[in-house]
């Protein structure tokens, strides 16, 4: 497969999990990521988390990019969580807002993902490449299309190199966004983030949490399936492949895999996006 992929892996809590994941790292670098990003907690959460899954995939000799969110934070503190990943050779960054805890005020010196983005260039010049979030089915807490669009437009001129999209299965949503984005002078790469279908409860709360639009013609075969994890995983993969491979036959950028620790689906996702 020719269009560059990376990995999104979440930190793990236990020694387990560690381990789980340490494995999970090794069959996937075989398709010989560009990167691979690793989430982080809001108000030091698996903050202490995030940065040692990345020490550890950079002790694998592959780059890592470390998810940056500045809800509650205090300029200080982003300049010294800078300075360590700086220390420990991150080279890129995905910086967002983050989600705010429930009952969680305003807070913090940052209000918008836009002012983060400014902040690590103006403290660290070219030292990191940055990646932001971008939505082709808007934020779920955005006004409208069209502010949600400027916020984006916003976080670009603040000085992002690239964007990664909340994951979507209707490929037009993405075409638009990057159609509308580039109209408004927001150029950057903006590479779709894709999420496997494994397990149809799980994927219908976390879009429902989102903002990610199942379509009604996916949500209704999921559901009829019931509790049939073989025929589940099986149009999934289906649906998966397709949607990558219109992305992938359009030139998009790269594709980035939401992976939730797990290799089997995104391996056989690629596998099957290999020329033949």
């Amino acid at each position: 497969m020719n269009t560059p992929v990376s990995f999104e892996f979440f930190p793990p809590k236990t020694p387990e999990g560690a381990d789980k994941l340490r494995a999970t790292r090794q069959l996937l670098y075989a398709h010989r990521p560009e990167f691979c990003s690793v989430t982080f907690g809001a108000g030091g959460s698996t903050q202490d988390g995030t940065f040692n899954t990345v020490q550890a995939i950079l002790a694998e000799d592959m780059p890592a990019a470390c998810h940056f969110s500045c809800v509650g934070a205090t300029k200080a503190t982003v300049r010294q969580q800078l300075a360590s990943l700086q220390a420990m050779g991150v080279r890129r960054l995905v910086a967002l807002r983050g989600d705010l805890p429930s009952g969680y005020g305003a807070g913090g010196e940052f209000h918008y993902a836009s002012d983060l983005v400014a902040f690590i260039r103006q403290e660290t010049g070219a030292a990191f490449h940055i990646e932001v979030g971008a939505y082709p089915e808007i934020h779920p807490q955005a006004k409208s299309a069209e502010s949600d669009l400027q916020a984006f437009a916003a976080k670009v001129k603040a000085g992002a190199d690239s964007a990664i999209t909340q994951y979507f299965f209707n490929s037009d949503a993405y075409f638009r966004f990057v159609d509308d984005a580039y109209h408004l002078g927001a150029d950057v790469p903006v590479v779709p983030g894709i999420m496997p279908i494994t397990n149809s409860s799980q994927l219908i709360r976390f879009s429902d949490a989102c903002g990610a639009e199942i379509p009604r013609w996916i949500r209704q075969r999921l559901q009829g399936f019931g509790d049939d994890t073989a025929s589940i995983k099986s149009f999934g993969l289906d649906v998966v492949t397709d949607l990558c491979d219109q992305l992938r036959m359009a030139g998009v950028p790269g594709i980035h895999f939401y992976t939730l620790n797990q290799a089997a689906a995104t391996s056989e996702i690629i596998r099957r996006l290999m020329p033949v």
